[in-house]
């Protein structure tokens, strides 16, 4: 249902497994926009789904080496003070290797190292030597049960290793001692899930919400939980609200809800703005999206006329909503926004909003695209690298001729 792995920050990384797909299969049969919408589905689900990260606290930075005192200077220290704080240092600028070299001579040098085997067990599980992990962040709590950093470290590497039941005793014990630790609640929540526990994880992640509204990643997981509950009700609730919050995941499925009407009113112009969002953050499957709808809206597919028209308007729509993000601009019959801001010398924002009118089936914006590639303007020289990006991959979908 989910695996974790490790990352080299200490985040804990889900990933959700195929009976998303199951969930979502049987909503999108029918017309033939439904099932493009499904397809696009599912192809995010197998190909990247999930990838939520938390955002727990990671280890201060340290002051650098220039800034601290040296050795020599402070005879009273303990031993191994000084590699603890060199490991430590060494962790901050995520140079894992020589920290755990430093922090073993830590261990050997300290008469009660738990301070420097927490962060030793740290840079081991960043380095993926879970084994070696488990067994200085066990030692260290062996010697202080109460430690909190060294208990909850050590859930995560179970996490990473997949040791639910153990995960999970580590994660409350945790929480038993600091009830709004949002990092444990959060991982608490992956961990209820990987068990099956969907009522116990959504719990979870509303606690850590609770405590943070801004944690988007929460919000995101809920809203996956909640979906895989066939509770879309709340879950395209929880999505918009990530989605606006920017998380670009939460985004392509804000569209994919408005695009099938699940839990929201359907506006395939919503689904639009959201899958633009989406995918200029870098979400490939809101790429897919938008160009499987282009081409329902050029009627290159089954579809019936009114799907085709449909599709077609909701890219006008969105075409003309975009004016409102520039209420410096006046708006004309046929204009683009594009083109206004090149009267105003804008070149290089001009270039970026061409693009995505032209993405809109914008046939003047595309048009203004092709010329400014070959003669740019002031400020913009001919064959900009972002045009000829566009004008590919337009190409490609048959939106232009090749490029020769």
């Amino acid at each position: 249902m989910v695996s974790a792995r490790a990352e080299p920050s200490g985040l804990i990384q889900t990933e959700t497994l195929p009976d998303v797909a199951r969930v979502w299969r049987g909503r999108a049969a029918g017309a033939m926009m439904t099932e493009t919408v499904s397809r696009v589905f599912l192809l995010f689900v197998f190909a990247l789904l999930g990838c939520a990260t938390a955002s727990p606290t990671t280890p201060p930075a340290m002051p650098s080496a220039e800034a601290r005192p040296p050795v020599s200077s402070e005879p009273s220290r303990a031993p191994g003070a000084a590699a603890l704080e060199r490991g430590q240092a060494l962790i901050a600028r995520g140079e894992m290797a020589a920290a755990a070299s430093a922090l073993r001579e830590a261990v050997r040098l300290q008469p009660d190292p738990i301070d420097a085997r927490t962060s030793l067990g740290l840079a081991l599980y960043a380095l993926g030597d879970l084994d070696a992990a488990v067994e200085e962040l066990r030692a260290a709590l062996r010697r202080r049960p109460d430690a909190i950093e060294a208990r909850l470290t050590l859930a995560r590497v179970l996490v990473a290793r997949q040791e639910w039941p153990a995960a999970r005793e580590e994660l409350e014990r945790v929480l038993s001692a600091q009830p709004d630790r949002v990092d444990a609640r959060y991982a608490l929540g992956v961990v209820r899930y990987a068990q099956g526990d969907g009522a116990g994880a959504i719990d979870a992640y509303r606690r850590v919400l609770a405590v943070d509204p801004q944690q988007q990643d929460a919000r995101y997981n809920l809203a996956l939980v909640l979906k895989l509950a066939r509770r879309d009700a709340e879950a395209t609730p929880e999505f918009v609200a990530a989605a606006q919050g920017g998380h670009a995941r939460a985004q392509y499925f804000a569209g994919t809800a408005y695009a099938a009407g699940l839990g929201v009113d359907r506006s395939l112009s919503s689904a639009i703005a959201w899958w633009f969002r989406a995918a200029e953050q870098g979400v490939p499957q809101a790429d897919e999206a938008l160009a499987q709808l282009r081409q329902v809206a050029l009627g290159r597919g089954r579809g019936a006329a009114a799907e085709r028209q449909a599709a077609e308007q909701a890219f006008a729509d969105y075409r003309a909503a975009m004016w409102t993000d520039f209420p410096d601009l006046t708006a004309t019959a046929d204009d683009t926004i594009g083109a206004a801001l090149l009267r105003q010398g804008r070149a290089a924002e001009a270039v970026a909003v061409l693009i995505r009118e032209a993405s809109a089936l914008s046939q003047p914006a595309q048009r203004q695209l092709e010329a400014l590639y070959e003669q740019g303007v002031d400020g913009l020289p001919a064959r900009d690298p972002r045009i000829l990006a566009y004008m590919k991959g337009a190409a490609a979908e048959g939106l232009r001729p090749p490029l020769r």
